[in-house]
């Protein structure tokens, strides 16, 4: 019988949710299934995976209630939400006591980004900074590649979502993955191995071994994107660990890779 490789120690990337949630009015899509946080922890305890992240899912727009529930009954997790700009600081150190690590920024691909260079702007990011949280980006390529440099002098630490290729052009020679590795060059940005069953599965493994090169294991941190919304019939949360394990196969660095997701999220 062949040993099955350790598993991760953190799930740094899946969302949890009710059909009882509001959907924002520009949804891409309205699953009509629960995935509560009480199937997310079975799914964890399946898989031998100690801790998880819940991050904010764009369907729901700032509709944070249900992830502030759980992290209130399950110590094991950690969350990032949406928020709007003008949060105050006040608010901000409360999300954080509750377990809220990060904001996650998430638009169309054919919307603007805001003002970069603005006070509103600057003042938000620098907020999440003096908050000890961090900026998490699931942006197109161009959006990327000018969102990316705006932040090169800001101090509030960035996770660039998906491999940095999810929703970008050009692979890993257009403008948003040419941007990423600048900046985790810089010192403040970190990128996730997750949703891999949403990219080409023949260059995977390429992906990776680029960014664990250029990147290294310390800035990578791996998520299944579990429920695998608009894919659900055909991905499994085992898959997605049997996808880590090939384009990631050497077990010391996918426990760098664990260790230091565990130091971001948890210390």
């Amino acid at each position: 019988m062949t040993e099955r490789p350790e598993p991760p120690a953190i799930d740094a990337h899946a969302h949890v949710f009710t059909r009882a949630m509001p959907f924002t009015d520009t949804a891409w899509t309205r699953p009509d299934y629960d995935y509560p946080v009480e199937a997310y922890l079975a799914d964890l305890d399946a898989h031998g995976i100690a801790f998880g992240v819940v991050t904010a899912a764009s369907l729901f727009g700032e509709y944070n209630d249900y992830t502030l529930a759980a992290l209130a009954r399950h110590r094991r997790l950690r969350a990032t939400v949406m928020l709007d700009q003008d949060t105050a600081p006040a608010e901000l150190a409360v999300l954080r006591g509750q377990g809220v690590c990060g904001v996650r920024f998430q638009i169309p691909l054919s919307a603007t980004l805001p003002d970069l260079g603005g006070y509103r702007f600057r003042r938000f990011v620098t907020r999440l900074a003096d908050a000890g949280m961090h900026l998490e980006l699931n942006l197109g390529g161009e959006q990327l590649s000018q969102m990316l440099p705006a932040l090169a002098d800001a101090s509030v630490p960035v996770v660039v979502d998906h491999f940095g290729l999810l929703r970008g052009e050009g692979e890993m020679e257009g403008p948003g993955f040419g941007a990423l590795l600048r900046s985790v060059a810089l010192g403040r940005t970190w990128v996730k191995i997750s949703a891999g069953f949403r990219l080409p599965a023949e260059r995977l493994q390429t992906y990776a071994q680029r960014l664990l090169a250029e990147a290294g294991p310390d800035r990578l941190f791996w998520g299944s994107d579990a429920p695998f919304v608009g894919v659900e019939d055909r991905v499994t949360y085992a898959q997605t660990l049997d996808t880590l394990y090939r384009i990631v196969p050497d077990a010391r660095i996918r426990r760098q890779m664990s260790d230091a997701a565990l130091r971001f999220y948890f210390f």
